[in-house]
C-alpha cells in the first residue's frame, strides 16, 4: 500500500463499509464574529465549508434522513463539519452531540473545529462519549507558518495548535490535522514544516489542495491579480512528497480538496479529484515512494 488511506482503515477496523455523515451542528466560528477575527479565513466560504448540507433541518433529522438513505452500510461516522464544532457552552455542545448520536449503526464521532476552541472542559466531555463511540476531532491547522496563519487571516498562532494537541493527547483523544497545499505566500520549505508539526503527534491528516471559491477573499485575490494557484503538476508532485514524508502509521483521510458545485473560480483542474488522486498515486509509484519513505529515521 503506498499509504494508509482512510478507507482502508475504516474497512479493516469494522469489517465493512462505513459512511460519513456530514452534519450542520448550527455553530458559529470566532474568526467570524469578532472573538478574534472577522470575514473568517480568505479562503473559506459563508457556509464554513458546509455548503452541501440542508441547514434547515435540526441535527436529529439530519442524522435520520441519512440512515434511512443508506442502509447497504455497516456503519456511520457522525461526523459535524462546518464551522467550529465545540464553539458554544458545554452543556449546548453535548446537546447537540447527544442529538447526532440516535443509532447504534454510528460507529463514530468526528468533531471539525479551530485549536484555539479545545479546552480541558471540551476535551473531557469529548472523552466521555469513547465508551460508546470512538471519537476524533478534526483540527484546522493549514500552515504552520505564523506568517502564512496572519496571511490567511486564520486568527491564531500556531503554538495554540500545540497547546490543543497537548490537550487532546492527555484526554486520550485522536485528531486529524487538516493542511492546505497551495497558501498564499507558501514555499516548499513552509510545506515541509507544516509536515513536521503533524507528524509529532496527530492520528491522521487531510491534505488539502487550495481551491479558489466565489464570494471569499481569496477570490478577490486572484481576480487582482494577488494570487495564483499551483498548476496541476505542482500540486501532484507536492501531495506526493508530503505523503512520503508522513509518519508511517499517519491514517491519511484525503490527499486533495473539491470545491462545492458551481462555487469554483480556480484552479480549472481542482474539477478532477478522481484524477488528482490518480495523478498522485502514480507519480509515488513512479519515484519510488510510500508514506514515509522521507522520513528521517
Amino acid at each position: 500500500m503506498l499509504y494508509n488511506n482512510f478507507s482502508s482503515y475504516l474497512k479493516t477496523k469494522y469489517g465493512g463499509r462505513i459512511s460519513k455523515i456530514c452534519i450542520d451542528g448550527g455553530f458559529g466560528c470566532p474568526n467570524r464574529d469578532g472573538t478574534c477575527g472577522m470575514g473568517g479565513c480568505i479562503y473559506c466560504g459563508e457556509r464554513g465549508a458546509g455548503e452541501h448540507i440542508d441547514p434547515t433541518l435540526s441535527i436529529r433529522d439530519q442524522v435520520s434522513s441519512a440512515l434511512a438513505a443508506d442502509q447497504r452500510s455497516r456503519g456511520f461516522i457522525a461526523y459535524f463539519q462546518n464551522f467550529t464544532n465545540t464553539y458554544a457552552p458545554i452543556n449546548i455542545l453535548k446537546e447537540r452531540y447527544d442529538s447526532a448520536l440516535i443509532s447504534d449503526r454510528i460507529v463514530a464521532l468526528a468533531i471539525g473545529t479551530r485549536p484555539d476552541c479545545i479546552d480541558d472542559e471540551i476535551a473531557t466531555l469529548l472523552a466521555s462519549y469513547s465508551d460508546r463511540v470512538d471519537v476524533w476531532v478534526e483540527l484546522g491547522l493549514q500552515s504552520a507558518s505564523d506568517r502564512t496563519a496572519e496571511l490567511i487571516n486564520r486568527g491564531y498562532k500556531t503554538e495554540v495548535y500545540r497547546r490543543a494537541a497537548d490537550i487532546l493527547k492527555s484526554h486520550g483523544i485522536p485528531f486529524v490535522t487538516h493542511m492546505i497545499i497551495g497558501l498564499p505566500g507558501e514555499n516548499e520549505t513552509d510545506i515541509e514544516n507544516t509536515v513536521s508539526l503533524i507528524n509529532e503527534s496527530a492520528w491522521g491528516i487531510k491534505i488539502h489542495s487550495i481551491y479558489v471559491m466565489e464570494g471569499t477573499r481569496l477570490a478577490e485575490m486572484y481576480r487582482d491579480g494577488e494570487y495564483i494557484p499551483p498548476s496541476r503538476e505542482e500540486y501532484v508532485r507536492l501531495a506526493a512528497k508530503t505523503i512520503a514524508s508522513l509518519r508511517e502509521d499517519m491514517i491519511v483521510h484525503r490527499i486533495t480538496g473539491d470545491c462545492p458545485d458551481g462555487m469554483l473560480v480556480a484552479p480549472e483542474w481542482n474539477r478532477d479529484k478522481s484524477g488528482i488522486i490518480e495523478e498522485i498515486r502514480k507519480t509515488l509509484e513512479r519515484d519510488g515512494l510510500r508514506q514515509g519513505s522521507l522520513v528521517c529515521k
